[in-house]
């Protein structure tokens, strides 16, 4: 089969779940897949369809910046932004990671989603220990921890995957639509 040209995936991926999900949409699309740290706006012009996905650093979309400062270049183009975490899919999650990381005045024309991830400590850079260690500490603090509490900190010593091709579908009938 022959390879779509007109969609681009692009992704930043620190420890790989993100990177699971944006290949499996390449494939689905049969498209180009871009490493986010290495594409500049310029390289997205000949794209009608860009979907870009980040990993969930605190509430924060890592390389979201892409799409985000390059609005005015992009804004003519379907634009489809995914996220990937540890934190279970709540509508009320998905829309704060939404407004906290799309600026009002783009939030009608990038279409949104998040997807469930996972974590795994081993997999973490130096510093991004440090931080989890300090949330794990807090967490630790807890006097009554609720089960999404109870689950992170298991993790620490388990880690946990919780990708699924079958995720993606919201993603594939809005590139469809």
């Amino acid at each position: 089969m022959s390879q779509n040209h007109n969609i681009a995936v692009v992704y930043r991926s620190k420890t790989g779940f993100t990177k699971n999900y944006a290949n499996w949409l390449a494939e689905e699309f049969k498209c180009d897949l871009l490493e986010g740290e290495k594409v500049k706006a310029s390289d997205l012009a000949k794209y009608q369809t860009i979907i870009y996905g980040g990993g969930m650093y605190a509430i924060g979309i890592n390389g979201i910046k892409l799409i985000t400062k390059n609005y005015r270049i992009l804004k003519d183009k379907k634009l489809i932004v995914f996220s990937v975490g540890a934190t279970p899919v709540r509508n009320a999650t998905t829309e704060e990671i939404r407004k906290a990381n799309i600026p009002a005045v783009m939030l009608d024309k990038i279409h949104f989603f998040y997807l469930r991830g996972g974590f795994d400590y081993s997999r973490l850079s130096p510093f991004h220990k440090f931080l989890m260690t300090l949330m794990k500490i807090k967490l630790k603090r807890m006097k009554n921890p609720d089960a999404d509490a109870k689950g992170m900190l298991a993790s620490y010593t388990h880690p946990l995957d919780f990708t699924n091709k079958k995720y993606i579908a919201p993603i594939v009938k809005c590139v469809k639509e």
